[in-house]
């Protein structure tokens, strides 16, 4: 349970996000979407008001907060009807460096992320032959001397056409030479202003969203040996605990989603009358967006448990896992309830249903799919035999 110091604070924080929200409307995120474009104002507006150093350390110039406030922030970008997608990775990208960076690389990197000199948006593990079974990644990294050279190929990589820095795991002793199958990978932290173009080539990749991802092909990229984040052949296990962070953080982005959705729903079948009545008098109209508010508050509890885990220290693998699959599906009821509420005119690009639609349902597949994490909870939680 949150204390009542922190809930004033989260308060203030709602409050804040919002008041910067307000700044870009709906008819700004409907452009941005109509255009494919990225949304760079938001992005340096949540910037310079500190909102994306939330859990950088003061010393290292950010706010030093929490894993529950940052969630807050994202919840809060979704709730206001944009999309927290286009920060979301700056937040959750630091943890490895902040967790297992050497003093010298964070004294380095952190300050200029927390002032907006760099981004780090972008985190390269999947890969097309591999997809969630991250320990069979084929991209190596070879060391040569002072460099490593990096040789493979990734794929649902997002913004890297507006991140300075990324987040790489990559093999560094082949699967066939580790007793387990988690051992042998390792991090590194690349800048993409050298690499692309000099061993790293960028293929954009169209989608249903306008979520900004590529395809990377590394040949022969040739980074510093200084680029290693922690000892060498522990990457698996530093990227989990990102991954943790992660999937917490996009429960957030859901949860604000679902509220999104609720409201929206709610004030239209106050205000639309058929047959001489609003329709939210129609129980057919009302119990859905009834269920989806139920759903939303539910997940949300899940996401402060895995908040509370995660800033003790404790393992939040299982709360994370959980309150992820339980915000994105609650969040997607949320959006049909909301475009069948609309009818018709839930199609239409201007009611925004349609692109928050789109955006929710993208989170039942990514950044794990559901199905994953429920053959998480099978074999942890409920001790059935491992079914991969």
């Amino acid at each position: 349970m949150l204390s009542s110091t922190q809930e004033q604070e989260i308060m203030a924080i709602r409050e804040g996000v919002r008041a910067l929200c307000a700044q870009f409307d709906a008819a700004y995120w409907r452009k941005i979407d109509e255009e494919k474009g990225f949304p760079e104002a938001f992005v340096d507006a949540m910037t310079q008001a500190g909102w994306l150093s939330a859990m950088i350390p003061v010393e290292y110039g950010g706010s030093g907060l929490g894993l529950a406030e940052a969630s807050v922030i994202l919840e809060e970008v979704n709730r206001c009807g944009g999309n927290s997608g286009t920060v979301h990775g700056q937040m959750y990208n630091m943890f490895t460096l902040l967790r297992h960076g050497s003093e010298e690389q964070k004294r380095n990197y952190l300050p200029r992320l927390a002032s907006g000199e760099l981004r780090l948006q972008s985190m390269g593990v999947t890969e097309p032959t591999t997809g969630t079974d991250t320990t069979r990644i084929k991209t190596s990294a070879v060391r040569q001397g002072d460099r490593y050279i990096i040789n493979g190929q990734k794929v649902w990589i997002s913004r890297i056409q507006h991140s300075d820095l990324m987040i790489l795991l990559a093999r560094t002793t082949p699967l066939a030479e580790v007793k387990k199958k988690s051992e042998g990978m390792s991090i590194f932290l690349v800048d993409l202003r050298e690499a692309i173009g000099n061993g790293l080539t960028v293929q954009p990749i169209a989608n249903m969203v306008n979520h900004e991802t590529n395809e990377l092909f590394f040949d022969n990229l040739q980074i510093p040996a200084s680029s290693l984040i922690g000892e060498e052949g522990k990457g698996f296990k530093y990227i989990l605990d990102g991954l943790n962070a992660e999937r917490t953080l996009i429960a957030a982005e859901c949860i604000g989603d679902g509220r999104w959705f609720i409201e929206k729903a709610s004030t239209y079948a106050r205000d639309r009358v058929v047959f001489g009545r609003p329709i939210g008098q129609n129980q057919g109209v009302q119990f859905p967006i009834a269920e989806a508010h139920i759903e939303i508050e539910a997940a949300d509890l899940m996401r402060w448990r895995a908040c509370e885990e995660y800033d003790a220290g404790r393992n939040a693998g299982a709360s994370a896992n959980m309150a992820k699959y339980l915000a994105a599906k609650a969040s997607w009821e949320a959006a049909n309830a909301c475009l069948q509420t609309h009818g018709g005119f839930g199609f239409a690009c201007e009611y925004d249903v349609e692109r928050k639609f789109r955006e929710t349902r993208l989170y039942q597949v990514a950044p794990i799919s559901t199905n994953l994490i429920l053959s998480y909870v099978a074999e942890h939680l409920l001790e059935l035999p491992r079914s991969f």
